[in-house]
């Protein structure tokens, strides 16, 4: 996980001042920088992270002694045995040490969580890697050509990331219908705990090697993306923002700004391109410095809540991961 974690700081780092669309319903939204994008996934893995030590301290129990369900008469120490394999305790109960799976279900869903996490970055970069986005271009070491089209350069990796996810993801089911219905104490039915539980292990590790792998082998491709962000009037609530620094209630200042958009659609122009007389025909609160708000590079530096991708906020989440991934 941590070195995925480095894997897209790298990229981060190799990209700073790099503007992409946002979307929302994959639909263009705002303006956002790239770091801060791929900062998401920094953060989400972080939790992944978390979520592992987390279970590690409930699963942390000795089940030693319990026996088959009821404990034994002989004079055996669970403390002592529980202490030299390095456990925090022995289990309290003997019931509940040899009948429940809970332990590897938690473990289950912590890796099903990560594996969704990752299904998304290969279902973002899969996008991008199209024709149709043209964002990132993977290098020949992770991608593949076409049986029959000599022309593709499928990113494959990443679409296996996505379909692996599935497996991750019927492991946590499978044992989950495994254990619903189970009387106390010991099933014989337990006994197919084990191969959900190893197959999660070993499809977690690959899809986080692999997609690390790819996050180090792509290149974004700059010009294409730059020459992509005219399209959907990504500064249009920037827009709004400035009407409503300018006393506007936001219900109205959205339908000032809906209107400018509408103005530009008829007109084929970006909001920038707006003479302020035309801009003044929609709402007379315009004035001139309407202009330091539009356009995507002006509307990155007017984002300043904690957190945000203004460029001041982005350079504090780099700073931060830069020391807690020990990157200096």
């Amino acid at each position: 996980m941590k070195r995925l974690q480095v894997s897209l700081m790298t990229l981060a780092l190799d990209n700073q001042g790099l503007i992409v669309p946002g979307y929302t319903h994959l639909q263009r939204a705002q303006p956002v920088l790239l770091q801060h994008l791929l900062l998401a996934y920094v953060e989400e893995i972080e939790r992944d992270a978390g979520r592992l030590i987390d279970c590690r301290a409930r699963m942390n129990f000795c089940p030693l002694g319990a026996c088959a369900l009821a404990g034994t008469g002989l004079p055996i120490d669970r403390f002592m045995t529980s202490d030299a394999l390095g456990f925090t305790a022995p289990m309290r109960n003997s019931i509940d040490a040899v009948s429940d799976r809970d332990f590897i279900l938690e473990f289950l869903s912590a890796n099903a969580i990560t594996a969704v996490h990752l299904s998304r970055l290969g279902e973002e970069w899969v996008l991008w890697a199209s024709e149709e986005f043209g964002f990132i271009t993977p290098s020949d070491s992770v991608s593949t050509g076409s049986s029959i089209m000599p022309q593709k350069k499928n990113p494959d990796p990443m679409e296996l990331v996505r379909g692996k996810s599935a497996r991750v993801i019927g492991d946590l089911v499978t044992l989950l219908t495994l254990c619903k219905g189970l009387p106390q104490a010991y099933n014989r039915d337990l006994q197919e705990d084990k191969e959900p539980a190893f197959d999660s292990v070993k499809t977690i590790l690959g899809m986080l090697e692999v997609s690390a792998e790819f996050a180090l082998n792509t290149t974004f491709n700059r010009g294409r993306i730059q020459k992509a962000l005219p399209a959907g009037y990504l500064d249009a609530t920037t827009l709004a923002d400035y009407l409503v620094k300018k006393g506007v209630p936001f219900r109205t200042s959205h339908d000032i700004a809906g209107k400018s958009v509408a103005l530009c659609t008829l007109k084929d122009c970006q909001l920038l391109d707006l003479s302020l007389d035309e801009l003044r025909s929609i709402s007379p609160v315009f004035e001139n410095d309407v202009y330091e708000f539009l356009g995507v590079e002006n509307s990155i530096q007017k984002f300043i809540s904690y957190g945000s991708t203004g460029s001041a906020c982005v350079a504090e989440q780099i700073d931060y991961w830069i020391k807690k991934l020990e990157l200096q």
